[in-house]
C-alpha cells in the first residue's frame, strides 16, 4: 500500500501566486519603446525604435530633450531600428554607453557613445564610434539586446538573420555571427578585444561567439546576485523558450534550427542531440494557444514585493499575460490584465531592482506590482491529485491546465522512473513499482505550462 504526500499543496500555492501580479502606470507618451535601462542612478532611459533615447525621471516625467537621437542613422520599423542600450559598468567615471541598431542598409551596428560632460541628461551626439557591423540578409530576427555581464564583458544577442526556419543554417555555423550570443571586451583594444575564455579562441570558429543555436534572443539579462544568464529566445511556430545557464558556461549550443525548444525542427546534418542544451522552461505558441512571441525580462531582486523574490518575469507579446519561472523551472502565467491588449515589448529594472514593463500598444511604462501586498493566496480548486490506496494508483483533476498532461517522476539521483501521458481526469497513474522514498514530479500540460514538486511515497 502506497500513499502520496505534499504534491497538491505546493502546486496550489504557485497557482495562487499567479493571480497577484499587477501593473501600475508609471509614465506615458512613448512611441514603440523597445528597451528600459538604468545607469545606476534614479533615472530610467527609454529606448524608442525610431532612434530616440528618452530620460525618464523618478517621478514619471520625461525630459523635453532627448538623451540621444540617431533617427537619421536607422530605418526603424518592423523588427529594425534602435533596439538596445547598455551603460558601461564604469559609466560614472568614463561616460561610455553602447547602442545596438540597424543602419539604413538594414545591417546591425554596435556603437559606443559618450555622455555630454556638461549635461548628464544628454549624450555627445558626435561621439559615436562603430565597434562592429554585422550584415543582415533579411529584415527580421535582428536580436537587439546589449548587456554587460558580471565579468565586465559586453554580451550581444544576434538573431539568425531572418526569413523563417533559418534558411542559411546560420545559427549552427560557428563561422557566422548570426544566431549567436556574442561576447566582446570593450576595454582591452580598439574597437574591441576578444575575451581569452571565449570558446572559439585559437580554434576554428568566430572568436566573438559565446553561445550558438539562437533563433532570435530578443531579450536577455543577468541575475544580479547569482550571475545566471537568462535568455528568452523567440520561437518559430510552436515553442517559446527560456534558457538559463551560469554566466561562466562557454560554448553552449542552444539547438536552433535543429530543435525548436525541445522539439525536433530540422535535424538533418545536425550534431548529436547530446551536444546541445535544451530550454530551462518553455511554453506553446502553436496555433490556437493565443500566444505568439516571448519577451524576456529579469529575475526580481527588488525589496518591495517578497512574493516575487527570485522569480524570472517574462511576457508573451500576443496573450496579454505576464509570466514567471522559479528556480526549479516552474512556469506560471498571470491572470488576464485589465486592458484587452498591451503588446509587451520590453522589461527594465531601476537602480533598486524594481521591475518595469513597456506596452507597445499604448506607449506606457508600468511598474510590475504585487496586488496582494505580500499575501499569497492558496487556490485549492485548480489542481488536485487523488490517491487510490486500494490499487496503488492516483489520478489528476485540473481546472486551469490543458489535457493531455505529460507526467514524469524522478528519483533523487535524477533517474526518470515514470513517464506517462495523462489524457483526462479519469487516467490512473500506477505507482505500485515505486519504492518508498522522496521523488520529484514534473507535470507539463498541453499548452506548455510546467509544474514540479516533491512527492513522498510511503
Amino acid at each position: 500500500m502506497k500513499y502520496l504526500y505534499t504534491l497538491g499543496l505546493t502546486l496550489f500555492s504557485y497557482l495562487g501566486f499567479s493571480q497577484t501580479i499587477g501593473l501600475q502606470q508609471f509614465a506615458t507618451g512613448f512611441t514603440d519603446p523597445v528597451d528600459i535601462v538604468n545607469a545606476g542612478d534614479d533615472r530610467l532611459f527609454v529606448v524608442l525604435q525610431d532612434g530616440q533615447i528618452k530620460v525618464l525621471n523618478a517621478n514619471g516625467t520625461t525630459n523635453a530633450t532627448n538623451f540621444l537621437n540617431i533617427s537619421s542613422l536607422t530605418n526603424g520599423g518592423g523588427e529594425q531600428g534602435l533596439l538596445g542600450l547598455a551603460f558601461h559598468p564604469n559609466y560614472t567615471n568614463n561616460g561610455y554607453f553602447y547602442i545596438n541598431y540597424t543602419n539604413n542598409s538594414g545591417n546591425t551596428v554596435i556603437a559606443r557613445y559618450s555622455v555630454n560632460t556638461a549635461n548628464p541628461n544628454t549624450a555627445n551626439a558626435s561621439s559615436g564610434s562603430i565597434l562592429l557591423t554585422i550584415t543582415q540578409p533579411y529584415s527580421n530576427h535582428n536580436g537587439g539586446t546589449l548587456r554587460f555581464g558580471p565579468d565586465g564583458y559586453l554580451y550581444i544577442g544576434m538573431g539568425d538573420g531572418g526569413s523563417g526556419g533559418d534558411p542559411g543554417n546560420r545559427s549552427q555555423n560557428i563561422n557566422e555571427l548570426l544566431g549567436k550570443m556574442l561576447r566582446i571586451d570593450v576595454d582591452s583594444a580598439s574597437p574591441y578585444g576578444i575575451p581569452p575564455t571565449n570558446p572559439f579562441v585559437g580554434i576554428a570558429g568566430a572568436d566573438e561567439i559565446w553561445a550558438t543555436g539562437m533563433r532570435n534572443p530578443w531579450k536577455f539579462s543577468f541575475d544580479s546576485p547569482t550571475g545566471d544568464f537568462w535568455i528568452a529566445d523567440v520561437g518559430q511556430e510552436n515553442v517559446e523558450e527560456i534558457n538559463k545557464m551560469p554566466a561562466t558556461a562557454a560554448g553552449i549550443n542552444y539547438g536552433w534550427r535543429c530543435y525548436e525548444g525541445n522539439s525536433p525542427y530540422l535535424t538533418s546534418g545536425c550534431a548529436a542531440q547530446s551536444t546541445m542544451t535544451f530550454p530551462f522552461a518553455q511554453y506553446s505558441s502553436a496555433s490556437g494557444s493565443g500566444r505568439c512571441s516571448i519577451t524576456g525580462g529579469y529575475v526580481y531582486r527588488g525589496s518591495n514585493y517578497p512574493n516575487f523574490q527570485g522569480k524570472y518575469f517574462f511576457a508573451d507579446y500576443c496573450s496579454n499575460k505576464l509570466g514567471t519561472v522559479d528556480a526549479q523551472g516552474l512556469m506560471i502565467f498571470s491572470a488576464n490584465l485589465p486592458l484587452p491588449e498591451y503588446y509587451f515589448t520590453t522589461f527594465g529594472v531601476d537602480s533598486n531592482n524594481e521591475l518595469y514593463v513597456a506596452a507597445g500598444i499604448n506607449g506606457t511604462i508600468y511598474k510590475v506590482v504585487d496586488t496582494s501586498l505580500g499575501t499569497e493566496e492558496i487556490n485549492t480548486t485548480d489542481f488536485s491529485v487523488y490517491p487510490n490506496p486500494a490499487n496503488d494508483t492516483f489520478s489528476i483533476k485540473a481546472k486551469n491546465l490543458q489535457f493531455p498532461i505529460q507526467l514524469s517522476v524522478f528519483d533523487i539521483s535524477g533517474k526518470k522512473i515514470v513517464d506517462k501521458k495523462i489524457n483526462d481526469e479519469e487516467t490512473l497513474v500506477d505507482i505500485n513499482q515505486i519504492q518508498s522514498g522522496l521523488y520529484v514530479v514534473t507535470i507539463e500540460d498541453n499548452s506548455g505550462i510546467k509544474t514540479s514538486s516533491k512527492l513522498n511515497v510511503k
